[in-house]
C-alpha cells in the first residue's frame, strides 16, 4: 500500500470516528461539517480506485 493510499484510508477512519463522536454529543453543526468530510474523502477515494471498505 502506497502513502497516499494509507494516509487516505486514515483520514476516513479518523472522520468517521470523529462523526460518530459529534452525533453522540448532539454536535449538529459538527456532524454535518464531518459528514461533509467524509463526503469528499469518499469521494476522492472512488477517483483513485481505493476501495473505502478497506478503512
Amino acid at each position: 500500500m502506497d502513502a497516499f493510499t494509507a494516509g487516505l484510508l486514515q483520514r476516513i477512519k479518523t472522520t468517521q470516528s470523529d462523526l460518530s463522536k459529534a452525533r453522540e454529543t448532539g454536535d449538529d453543526y459538527l456532524a454535518d461539517v464531518e459528514q461533509a468530510e467524509l463526503e469528499d474523502l469518499q469521494r476522492l477515494a472512488a477517483e483513485h480506485g481505493v476501495p473505502v471498505s478497506a478503512a
